[in-house]
């Protein structure tokens, strides 16, 4: 903490000064100034955090000068010091909001009392907005999280109804409409951002989307994030508020739009991030039901794409983007019931017909590399959609599948193709049949962790569902089948835990340890208090 004091008559600060026992009550350094203006000047230059101002100097007083400061500064302390008793210092000391109003001749116990309050006012201060700014990169954290998520859903061809879309898009403040048209933008990383490790690599994403936000934010709304694979993927929809319309641009096409904020979005990944990125622009297409058709169509191609073509922005073709056998083999692993639901329900041989069914379709036809890409794509997006809804890494099931020399090999014949895809579905088999319990096991430990970690006071059973992707019913059940105890029950019991040290080990009053333990409602918590240990707050506290 750094304080000014400000006195026309040099001596009581110097006093002053001299005399107060700064380090005692938390004063690093304290200055002064012998006018209004010296200690404007000195706040320009400085950092204070508590201003003590005499109110009688000449050319202006100390009330004009705590006016200004609440003007200029307004986190600064302000405490008037002054010889005249006059009530309507008083009056217009409590309108500019000092802290504190102190007569000449200065008694020593009041004044540090009074710089005292200060202190812990500002820190008071200083920890609720620590407290929020973490409540809000947390909120802002999980948020992309469960967007990249959602986005990495539809990429796979998870199914979700329009009820439930629309809600979810609301909820992560996505705004997109249904049945728009939408372009999807493949977002491939250069040499520069390989080799790093996890936590460079998320930094380099996030400020990528950071950019493409504000790069596309005149004319589209966006949806930016981590792809399932190796790329980025980006949704973009044309804006209808009209905003930010360049002048004569109103009657571009969107392609013609999109490319040149491709190309800005290269610019300032080059100038801020020193590297390069490829770009892979679709066709548009319906939002939402185009979007697994179109990942999958825009990801084959950008394989196909030579590897050392490194920032460019390519077109897909529309035409060129699968054959007719392709078609074909996609059309029957989504007849219903689809490969994914299949592999969803544990229909292990009805999915391991399907697949023959496939590869007797392909092995009929000549066809390239690109085609059997895309039915590899489609196959691995099913195996990939259930490794993530079980809870493991789908490189547990075959770590050299998702190599991409090897997926090289793989598309060398349909043959190839088709004993990996088996030998996948095998493998699927065998760590089912361990991985349930497993997982619910991970589930409550995981739970536990969260729980643990905040008090419980943040969480609910809906906001923890959300974060470990289950249904809230569905992990109440996990929950209360493994260990016996429903889980806002145990919410609830951890709260109330955290309750008896705070009661016992601390001074806190209890409005204050209802308002710690997220409880908006005093009386609610004391009842809940009372339905689980059988007295009231107070009279714990009291025995």
């Amino acid at each position: 903490m750094k304080i000014l004091l400000v006195d026309d008559e040099s001596y009581v600060t110097e006093s002053l000064r001299e005399t107060i026992p700064w380090d005692e009550i938390g004063i690093q350094a304290v200055y002064q100034a012998s006018s209004a203006f010296m200690a404007i000047d000195r706040l320009e230059e400085l950092d204070i955090d508590i201003v003590v101002t005499d109110v009688r100097m000449p050319e202006m007083s100390g009330l004009e000068l705590i006016g200004t400061i609440t003007e200029r500064w307004p986190h600064i302390r302000c405490i008037l010091l002054t010889g005249y008793s006059d009530f309507e210092y008083a009056k217009q000391a409590v309108q500019l909001q000092a802290s504190a109003y102190i007569l000449k001749p200065v008694d020593d116990r009041e004044f540090i009392h009074s710089i005292a309050a200060a202190i812990r006012s500002i820190q008071e201060e200083r920890m609720e907005l620590e407290r929020y700014y973490k409540l809000l990169h947390s909120w802002k954290s999980d948020l992309g999280h469960l967007r990249t998520r959602l986005l990495q859903d539809l990429a796979l061809g998870r199914e979700l109804s329009v009820p439930m879309l629309t809600t979810k898009l609301n909820e992560y403040e996505i705004a997109f409409d249904m049945n728009r048209d939408t372009a999807m933008l493949l977002i491939q990383l250069g040499s520069r951002f390989t080799g790093l490790d996890e936590h460079s690599a998320g930094l380099m994403e996030y400020a990528l989307v950071n950019m493409a936000e504000e790069v596309f934010k005149d004319r589209f709304h966006i949806w930016c994030g981590k792809a399932p694979h190796h790329c980025m993927i980006l949704l973009a929809q044309m804006r209808q508020d009209g905003q930010g319309l360049a002048a004569g641009s109103g009657t571009q096409p969107a392609e013609v739009l999109l490319q040149g904020y491709a190309e800005q979005l290269q610019h300032h990944v080059s100038s801020y991030l020193k590297g390069e990125i490829s770009v892979l622009v679709t066709p548009m297409f319906r939002f939402p039901g185009g979007v697994a058709d179109t990942y999958r169509s825009a990801l084959s191609s950008l394989y196909v794409l030579d590897q050392s073509d490194r920032g460019e922005i390519r077109f897909m073709n529309e035409a060129a983007a699968s054959s007719e056998v392709l078609i074909q083999a996609v059309a029957e692993l989504d007849q219903p019931p689809a490969l994914y639901q299949l592999l969803e329900t544990r229909q292990w041989e009805d999915a391991r017909g399907k697949l023959e069914a496939v590869f007797a379709v392909l092995e009929q036809a000549c066809i390239g590399q690109a085609q059997l890409y895309g039915v590899f794509l489609h196959i691995s997006n099913a195996y990939m959609y259930i490794a993530h809804k079980q809870g493991y890494l789908i490189h547990q099931l075959d770590q050299a599948g998702w190599d991409p020399l090897y997926i090289q090999q793989l598309i060398q014949s349909v043959s190839k193709l088709r004993a990996w895809s088996l030998d996948m579905l095998d493998k699927l088999v065998q760590i089912d049949s361990g991985q349930d319990q497993r997982h619910k096991s991970r589930i409550v430990r995981q739970v536990q962790d969260m729980v643990a970690a905040e008090n419980g006071h943040e969480l609910s059973v809906k906001t923890i569902a959300d974060r470990v992707y289950l249904h809230p019913v569905y992990l109440s059940k996990i929950y209360k089948s493994e260990t016996g105890e429903g889980l806002g029950d145990y919410i609830i019991r951890k709260r109330m835990e955290r309750a008896l040290y705070l009661l016992k080990h601390t001074n806190k009053r209890i409005y204050e340890i209802t308002a710690e333990l997220g409880y908006q409602n005093p009386q609610y918590f004391s009842k809940m208090f009372r339905k689980l240990y059988g007295m009231t707050p107070h009279e714990y506290r009291e025995q």
